[in-house]
């Protein structure tokens, strides 16, 4: 069998709401979701969606076409190896997760298997919390959001913020209050989107830690600052999550090394070769992971990890024109008994789409805020509240 080519398609999400965090928020409710479908000579055919991903997967195909696509972890090195020189950071990294996953979507298929029975999972929940994406959202519309994810069973939350400390409180105690009805401590998780430097994010840690019970913070400063991270790690109670932006096993060594980091994620768009190395890595230093991002291919690899924690879950609903045989309830991931990752397409209805706006404000913690589109609204000292002009 060999690997024959592949076509894409370009669906999207409708999360009936505007998603973002503190670097900026999406423009209507409708983000791009890249599907990828790899072909092979004896009709065989493997599926990955995620985060859009446009123009290197022809940049990476060369180097598994003509495979037999059952050596999937030797072809995601032989991916890794293709692009050694110029690097395999940011959307490259991207298009090799894509691969990769429709590779062991193909293989699991070949199987007759799902594929987290094929990777050797025991039980098909998979635990998760509740992360609605909701720092554009007024608190009614984030009690409302909060409420449809209790209904489904969660008791764990993630929520976004770092501007103002008082709106931060307010919403995490909002959203815990909604989830006691399925535990009476429910665990909080919050977010920064590495928006802080280190005094900055010592100090509105510690005024949260005050009047919440946080069980992690969520890239507090800046991905690559280990050192940073171990400092805020030391000063606060909580725990510190990072990793979702790490494009490498390579990059979490430093990570390690300062001993700064208590909640390893990674993120799901990266592939399955990657997040299962990620865990083995981290379970060798007894620290517990987490996935982050809408990819649900990404649970049935958790579902064979000894030191999975929970999986981010973005949203009850499923792409346009996209089934995934699994089912969002009592608080995680229910995976189907569907050969391979469980996902069928309607082709001529994604085609039929209207090109979607996407996650179109050019923001981020190095953006300063004329020129993402904002303007500081005056307050107290220190207030840094940003709302759109």
């Amino acid at each position: 069998m060999k690997i024959t080519g592949y076509r894409e398609l370009f669906t999207q999400h409708e999360w009936h709401r505007p998603v973002g965090d503190v670097n900026g928020v999406s423009v209507g409710t409708r983000t791009d979701v890249h599907v990828l479908i790899l072909t092979t000579d004896e009709g065989y055919e493997g599926i990955s969606i995620g985060p859009s991903s446009r123009g290197d997967l022809a940049r990476v195909f060369p180097a598994i076409e003509g495979e037999d696509p059952r050596s999937v972890t030797a072809l995601y090195d032989r991916m890794l190896a293709y692009v050694f020189k110029t690097g395999h950071t940011g959307s490259v990294f991207a298009s090799i997760g894509a691969i990769d996953d429709a590779l062991w979507d193909l293989k699991a298929k070949m199987a007759g298997e799902p594929l987290w029975r094929m990777l050797g999972g025991r039980t098909r929940f998979v635990p998760g919390y509740a992360s609605g994406l909701e720092f554009g959202l007024a608190d009614e519309e984030v009690h409302a959001l909060y409420q449809r994810f209790a209904d489904a069973g969660f008791a764990q939350a993630k929520l976004k913020g770092g501007r103002n400390v008082d709106d931060d409180v307010r919403r995490l105690r909002l959203v815990r209050d909604v989830l006691t009805a399925n535990s009476a401590q429910p665990a909080m998780m919050f977010d920064a989107n590495e928006s802080w430097h280190r005094s900055q994010a010592v100090r509105h840690i510690q005024r949260i830690e005050a009047e919440v019970d946080l069980t992690w913070i969520e890239e507090p400063v800046r991905r690559w600052d280990a050192h940073g991270l171990a400092e805020v790690r030391r000063s606060v109670k909580t725990g510190v999550a990072t990793g979702e932006n790490l494009t490498g096993l390579e990059q979490y060594r430093p990570l390690f090394d300062a001993d700064a980091v208590d909640v390893v994620q990674f993120n799901s768009g990266w592939g399955t070769t990657n997040a299962l190395r990620v865990a083995v890595v981290a379970h060798a230093h007894d620290l517990p992971v987490s996935p982050i991002g809408f990819t649900p291919i990404i649970a049935h690899a958790a579902s064979t990890m000894p030191n999975h924690l929970t999986t981010e879950v973005q949203d009850l609903g499923q792409p346009i024109g996209v089934h995934i045989d699994q089912e969002i309830a009592d608080g995680g991931i229910v995976l189907g008994n569907a050969p391979g990752a469980g996902i069928t397409i309607d082709e001529a209805l994604i085609e039929q789409l209207p090109v979607g706006q996407g996650w179109a404000t050019p923001a981020g913690p190095h953006v300063r805020p004329e020129r993402a589109g904002l303007r500081m609204v005056p307050g107290d000292p220190g207030d840094t509240t940003w709302l759109g002009a």
